[in-house]
């Protein structure tokens, strides 16, 4: 069984989870908020990679034998969790095939999640893929309004603060959100899902899979 060996963790928001080819030491189960997965490409510029809330798992490379990464894991969103050992984790899964086999699955999602996130973000436009960031962001947390800024959002999608400001300013005058400095407010879900490109409802519907 993996709960004895289950540490509770608070994870705040900035909280990193993993550096880039640094060693893991744990795998982590959250609870509440979200991790994002950052791509860099070595000089301080980073795009969105995946997110993974309470659904799913971080660090599935150290279950698949890796030792190392490339993904920069962040808590976006802070929330809490529980953490694993690697040797722990990997002890029990050799002796749990179910557990093995439901994270051999989610392991297989993630990769799908990633494979049409970066489709989306070279083919869609501003409006469509930050539509599809909102709507994923909100999946993962309780409250209708996500901490979050507009350079925060740039970086994510791979493009600059002008463009996501004009972008959110048409989805603020259709009544879709509310934003303020460092926050946006969903307040027309069904509107905002009108507005997402169909990669959003492909990753939804292999989420649920999972």
């Amino acid at each position: 069984m993996i709960r004895p060996h289950l540490e509770y963790v608070a994870l705040p928001s900035h909280f990193r989870l993993h550096e880039p080819h640094q060693k893991f030491r744990f795998v982590y189960f959250p609870n509440e908020g979200f991790d994002l997965s950052r791509c860099s490409n070595g000089k301080r510029k980073t795009v969105e990679a995946g997110i993974v809330g309470s659904e799913g798992v971080v660090g599935l490379p150290a279950v698949a034998g890796l030792s190392r990464g490339p993904l920069r894991e962040v808590m976006q969103i802070g929330g809490n969790g529980f953490r694993v050992k690697i040797r722990n984790l990997k002890t029990t899964l050799d002796s749990t095939p179910n557990l093995r086999q439901i994270m051999k699955r989610y392991t297989m999602i993630l990769g799908l999640h990633v494979a049409q996130t970066a489709a989306c973000n070279r083919l869609h436009d501003i409006d469509r893929r930050l539509a599809r960031w909102l709507l994923m962001a909100h999946d993962r947390v309780d409250s209708g309004t996500l901490r979050i800024t507009h350079d925060f959002l740039a970086t994510m999608l791979g493009t600059d603060r002008p463009s996501v400001s004009q972008a959110a300013g048409r989805f603020q005058r259709m009544n879709i959100i509310k934003y303020s400095r460092g926050a946006v407010k969903i307040v027309n879900r069904g509107a905002l899902e009108n507005q997402a490109c169909e990669c959003y409802a492909v990753i939804q519907r292999y989420a649920l899979m999972s």
